[in-house]
């Protein structure tokens, strides 16, 4: 891929006006420190560009990386956030062009599994989706399954993710807490606008796993108001994309029963479901059935049942999860997702993923951790990580020098305020926020996306987030897939999830 235009700055350009004036002095004087250079260097761009087959159409495209500073009370800047952003060359210079503004979660996630999974003009490429690459070499193809088509893409990093960073005198303080990264976030998207012009452009949020979080409390945020930014800004949205929405607080009885249809729905993927002709969709009714009933009294009553009703009722989440009636009673109906995935394959000696439980890995000599150990991120981690370093540098050019960091565990994930103190989980979702900005702005839409096969941020979970938040139901899309906590892994679950975005945002748009 040849560059159509880059540009680059350097300290040497910085230091020339210096230089005149200081030539008597030392030259180590004039070496600055790595944050007296950030204070001072001009913001790194790059744009470059490419071609790629999307949606059955050759389509040219405008890349452009650039480094935007956040700056504190006094001016100061206190991070530096390097984005992404893709433009069809078709539609350059359309104000009214839809644009998305896509992140990932974590807390502490770069974009690289939206940008290289879902909606950038390359992708990683996987012969078998549940069988991956783990060893190079890796392979970009081109993804026919772009929205690029439909709406101009910015892939945003947060500070302490990808190649953003967070500039002294920044703290991790100032960033890693849900209002702190609402409020960088808006002040990234404010200035995106403002610097392309884009004031008309129909705009959406797109935010996977924590994304979701982060969509919903920055939807809320936009608004402004004294109460919120301190400001009016007044940036409404068309639309907002949740893929593995973690809105609703997930634990007790409520994500017990919330869980049951993902647990089918993974048993029935792996033939441990009784052969009776059912479909996976009529599957998940039935479990969502049960769950909705009889399984959340039981849950409530606890000890308060005979032992003829649990073993009745086990008998009945056992056909239900493939699991055996022994294993459910000694869990005492409340089967966790990380028992099940455990035991469903014991027999085998198989572990099934929690990000998707579709991929397998054994259960010997695992190391216990909940990421490396887990047989989903173990086995696509290595290639999205390859296969964004090898987009970066190899084909649009990028040269910064920092190391791009996928996702930060204690750095960012450790330090995050949910309202609590740092590292403190949260007791409560979001949701609430996400319906505030849909009362606000009666033309806002909302798509909810999830995975099948997600045992993290669960398809019943999704479905009871919807109904009991304050969303107005006619303003409401859900979609299933038949993939995991990327819902994109797969040619056609990447296929029917592209489809649907590409019509909520032309619709949206009032395209």
């Amino acid at each position: 891929m040849n560059p159509i235009r880059v540009k680059k700055f350097s300290n040497v350009l910085l230091l020339g006006t210096a230089w005149i004036l200081c030539l008597s002095l030392n030259v180590s004087a004039l070496a600055q420190s790595p944050d007296v250079e950030a204070q001072a260097r001009p913001a790194y761009h790059l744009e470059t560009g490419g071609q790629a087959q999307v949606n059955g159409k050759r389509l040219r495209y405008r890349a452009e990386v650039h480094e935007t500073f956040i700056t504190d009370d006094k001016g100061q800047r206190t991070a530096s956030l390097v984005s992404t952003s893709y433009f069809a060359q078709a539609g350059s210079g359309k104000s009214q062009r839809p644009v998305v503004f896509v992140f990932n979660g974590g807390p502490g996630s770069a974009g690289l599994w939206l940008q290289m999974g879902l909606v950038g003009p390359r992708r990683v490429d996987f012969d078998d989706a549940i069988n991956p690459p783990t060893v190079p070499p890796y392979r970009l193809t081109d993804n026919a399954d772009s929205i690029l088509d439909v709406a101009d893409v910015v892939i945003f990093d947060p500070p302490g993710t990808g190649f953003s960073r967070i500039i002294e005198p920044g703290q991790p303080k100032d960033f890693y807490g849900v209002r702190q990264d609402a409020k960088v976030t808006l002040q990234f998207i404010e200035d995106w606008i403002q610097r392309h012009n884009r004031w008309n452009s129909p705009r959406f949020l797109l935010g996977e796993s924590y994304g979701s979080v982060r969509a919903a409390v920055v939807a809320k945020l936009m608004a402004g108001g004294p109460f919120g930014s301190g400001s009016m800004n007044a940036i409404t949205l068309n639309g907002v994309i949740l893929l593995g929405q973690a809105l609703g607080a997930g634990g007790g009885e409520t994500g017990l029963a919330n869980s049951l249809p993902s647990l089918t729905a993974t048993a029935w993927y792996h033939s441990k479901l009784d052969d009776t002709g059912q479909t996976l969709e009529e599957w998940v009714s039935e479990a969502q059935a049960f769950a909705s009933t009889e399984y959340i009294t039981a849950l409530y009553a606890g000890s308060r049942l005979d032992e003829s009703e649990q073993q009745r009722l086990a008998s009945r989440i056992a056909v239900l999860t493939g699991l055996p009636v022994k294993v459910v009673l000694e869990n005492q109906l409340r089967v966790s997702n990380s028992t099940f995935a455990r035991e469903l394959l014991s027999d085998q000696g198989q572990q099934v993923g929690a990000y998707d439980s579709r991929f397998l890995l054994p259960l010997a000599a695992s190391g216990g951790d909940p990421v490396a150990d887990d047989p989903a991120m173990a086995q696509y981690v290595p290639a999205f990580v390859a296969a964004v370093n090898m987009h970066l540098r190899d084909e649009l050019g990028v040269t910064l020098v920092q190391h791009y960091l996928p996702i930060e565990f204690h750095k960012v994930n450790g330090q995050w305020d949910y309202g609590n103190g740092p590292g403190v989980p949260s007791q409560s979702g979001h949701a609430e926020d996400l319906a505030v900005a849909m009362r606000r702005n009666p033309k806002l839409e909302l798509f909810i996306g999830t995975g099948y096969y997600d045992l993290v941020t669960t398809v019943g979970s999704a479905e009871y987030t919807a109904a009991h938040a304050d969303f107005p139901a006619e303003r409401v899309i859900l979609r299933d897939y038949a993939s995991g906590h990327m819902p994109y892994l797969g040619n056609e679950s990447r296929r029917q999830l592209a489809a649907d975005l590409r019509r909520f945002i032309t619709t949206a748009s009032g395209l």
